[in-house]
């Protein structure tokens, strides 16, 4: 249960980082109708999850040290390379994450995490009502 509302929460927060951040896109696979695009936002963001986990763990067990000179800021780079990476993977795939540049991948990737925030904000008082 938590994984789906992960995901939904990280496909939510994707499509406003797409309505805000206009080097950030979405290409619907198929004819593009809702449900194609809808479809596309949940595989975009369990690619963005996978990579995550997998990638983003690697890499921020190895920069340790390089994240505690910069006080951190070094996420915001680390988040725009995970970000390439998942539109490097779906274009490959023909659909699916578009980001113009390096710049635009981080504002993408700040944008992104403040919306999966807010967003988990409203979500976790339910799933933790559920739990209890």
């Amino acid at each position: 249960m938590r994984f789906l509302v992960r995901l939904v929460v990280n496909a939510v927060a994707l499509w406003l980082t797409t309505l805000i951040v206009s080097g950030v896109s979405v290409t619907a696979f198929g004819d593009g109708g809702t449900t194609a695009t809808v479809l596309t936002y949940l595989l975009v963001a369990f690619v963005f999850g996978l990579v995550n986990a997998v990638i983003g763990t690697l890499i921020r067990i190895v920069a340790f040290p390089i994240y505690i000179l910069t006080l951190g800021l070094i996420s915001f780079i680390v988040n725009a390379i995970l970000l390439l990476i998942v539109a490097g993977i779906s274009d490959a795939f023909g659909f699916g994450l578009e980001v113009e540049s390096f710049g635009w991948g981080i504002v993408g990737a700040f944008v992104l995490a403040v919306f999966a925030w807010l967003i988990g904000l409203f979500v976790r008082p339910v799933l933790n009502r559920q739990r209890a």
